[in-house]
């Protein structure tokens, strides 16, 4: 699925004013009460620099930012993608490897200008895309940046990758500026989503996610240097013990398209708050992981990340 003659959807939208639009509507997300994910924090005003589940107040905090060559190779191409590590997070994966940067204020409180600047410093590194990490909580800020990003020039994909735990409001104010989703998909089962994020509403909660974000930009496309331009690519870590859970995300996503990019990850290992977690505790097998890839065959999904 290639795609010849490729311009980033917020190009279009910043041309008839919809992304100037856009970025007062996310600022009313900020609250008071903050609605930017689906926490919806009471007690948060973060217009007013109070943060609220996430940690993050009215400035999006940015742990690092660089070209990262870890990534998919349909995202990474030749000189990485851009990634921006946004500090903060609005789940809390007991597992989390990045805790470091998800549960703490590290990082450097940038405005929308700085970010602006950050996108388009990666973009004359050669970067193919602007990889925004862990984005679901900070939005408002990024759509603010990215208003100021496409007058200083930038003209490359812009990538969501997030944790699965957003908003369909939130995302409404997406659709037309993101070119690929990245979201994961963590759990099917509510009692593990309730256990190890903290979110009990996670798997209804990401199926309407993914299911908007497909609608928005359909299959994952590439361009004609084989990098992602423009559609969705899942994620699902696969856990110790749960290769029936895995197996009921892949059945899923297959229901919604047959076409759809995944990648089965066998990364998993103990981190984060699981030490003694019976079940959490050990390295993923790769018999697991195994069994998961062929649920997805089985299920109809040809399209894997490698």
């Amino acid at each position: 699925m290639a795609v010849m003659d490729f311009a980033p959807a917020y190009i279009s939208a910043a041309e008839t004013g919809a992304l100037r639009r856009k970025v007062s509507e996310a600022r009313a997300l900020l609250g008071p009460p903050c609605r930017m994910c689906p926490r919806r924090c009471g007690n948060s005003d973060r217009g007013a620099g109070r943060p609220g589940v996430c940690g993050i107040g009215r400035k999006a905090m940015i742990s690092s930012s660089g070209p990262h060559r870890g990534e998919e190779a349909v995202l990474r191409g030749t000189k990485g993608s851009g990634t921006i590590f946004f500090t903060g997070c609005n789940l809390r994966c007991s597992f989390c490897q990045n805790s470091d940067i998800s549960r703490s204020d590290r990082g450097d409180a940038v405005t929308a200008a700085e970010l602006a600047g950050v996108m388009t410093r990666l973009q004359k590194m050669g970067c193919r895309n602007i990889n925004l990490v862990s984005p679901s909580h900070v939005a408002a800020q990024i759509v603010e940046a990215l208003d100021l990003a496409v007058e200083g020039g930038l003209t490359i994909p812009l990538v969501y990758n997030t944790g699965g735990y957003d908003s369909l409001e939130t995302l409404a104010v997406l659709d037309g500026l993101v070119d690929v989703y990245l979201p994961d998909f963590k759990f099917w089962d509510e009692r593990a989503s309730a256990r190890h994020l903290e979110a009990a509403d996670y798997p209804r909660t990401a199926r309407r996610a993914v299911c908007e974000m497909h609608r928005q930009v359909g299959d994952l496309k590439v361009g004609e240097d084989g990098t992602a331009v423009r559609g969705v690519l899942v994620r699902h870590l696969v856990m110790p013990g749960m290769t029936e859970d895995g197996s009921r995300v892949m059945g899923w996503l297959a229901g919604l398209s047959k076409d759809m990019f995944v990648n089965v990850m066998g990364q998993y290992r103990p981190a984060g708050n699981v030490v003694g977690d019976a079940g959490l505790d050990r390295r993923v097998e790769r018999r697991e992981v195994d069994a998961v890839r062929a649920a997805a065959i089985r299920a109809g999904l040809w399209r894997f990340a490698d």
